[in-house]
């Protein structure tokens, strides 16, 4: 009668995957317990600032904190729009038109000076490039001055070419832009190329269709950072009436006055469209930054 002795590596396999398993749930757990305690922390200061927006002045500076008002102050918003001394509406109009006009011209701008950097021959390619890299390594303190005393010289003080056509080109975006068009396949341009097309066919008609999703990328940030400026608008805009909404915010907090309520609801209101464009774009904000092609 012969016995057989089980195989060492059949017994030993089940174990394997029940460890493998049992880590893998650990991991799991954990990166889930990571997530929540990263989303709280997120999400605490816009609970402070909802809450103090629906709160009179004292619950904000009181001695006995409250997790929410007992007595919402729904009236603080309509207190914000017909505040005779600062025309929050209007503000918020003057941020939308700049931030937009900013977006659509750095775009059309950078977009195309990246697309020439990245497909048109040119011997001095390489050199306009270094020029334009060149340009983030100075400082906007030194461009200051100059800018202000062309636009001011141009009469364009309070209106919204001076606060929106010095801004129309950043050296960053068309670096990124560039970068995505070098990874951009050439088989598509070839293609139009056949069809008789030039270069401004092939960028207008199949690389930028095919690319709308690294432009929804750049656009978000180029819509956030022209939505916050505040240095040039506080500057250019002189007159209340051609105010931003990052000026108008300023104005509510002085040596003499400090209205919190106000404060806090003209802020809660000023972040909503950068809520709003980040939570429909952000997919593709992760997909173009991942497709500039740059690594780390």
């Amino acid at each position: 009668m012969t016995t057989t002795t089980p195989d060492i590596r059949e017994t030993a396999a089940p174990k394997a995957r029940r460890s493998r398993r049992r880590r893998g749930v650990m991991g799991n757990t954990g990166l889930s317990i990571a997530t929540g305690i990263a989303a709280f922390l997120f999400l605490v200061p816009f609970y402070i600032l909802i809450r103090n927006a629906l709160s009179t002045d004292t619950a904000i500076t009181g001695e006995h904190w409250e997790l929410f008002p007992t007595n919402i102050q729904w009236g603080n918003i309509t207190d914000l729009f017909d505040d005779p001394s600062v025309d929050f509406a209007q503000s918020m109009w003057n941020s939308l038109v700049v931030a937009v006009s900013m977006t659509v011209g750095i775009l059309l701008v950078c977009s195309l000076a990246g697309y020439a950097l990245a497909r048109i021959p040119y011997r001095h390619a390489n050199k306009i490039f270094y020029v334009v890299l060149g340009t983030l390594m100075v400082p906007s303190s030194v461009t200051f001055v100059p800018s202000f005393v062309l636009v001011s010289s141009l009469g364009w003080v309070d209106t919204y070419r001076g606060l929106i056509i010095p801004g129309l080109f950043s050296g960053f975006t068309c670096f990124l832009f560039r970068q995505y068009f070098l990874g951009f396949p050439k088989e598509l341009e070839e293609a139009a190329r056949v069809d008789g097309l030039g270069y401004w066919g092939a960028y207008w008609r199949v690389v930028v269709p095919n690319s709308l999703n690294f432009f929804a990328a750049m656009a978000t940030i180029t819509f956030i950072n022209g939505w916050n400026a505040f240095l040039w608008p506080l500057v250019i805009g002189q007159d209340p009436g051609s105010w931003t909404v990052q000026v108008a915010l300023s104005s509510y907090m002085t040596n003499q006055t400090v209205v919190f309520h106000t404060i806090f609801m003209a802020t809660a209101v000023s972040i909503l469209p950068l809520v709003f464009v980040f939570l429909f774009l952000q997919r593709w904000l992760v997909q173009g930054i991942a497709q500039t092609g740059i690594k780390g």
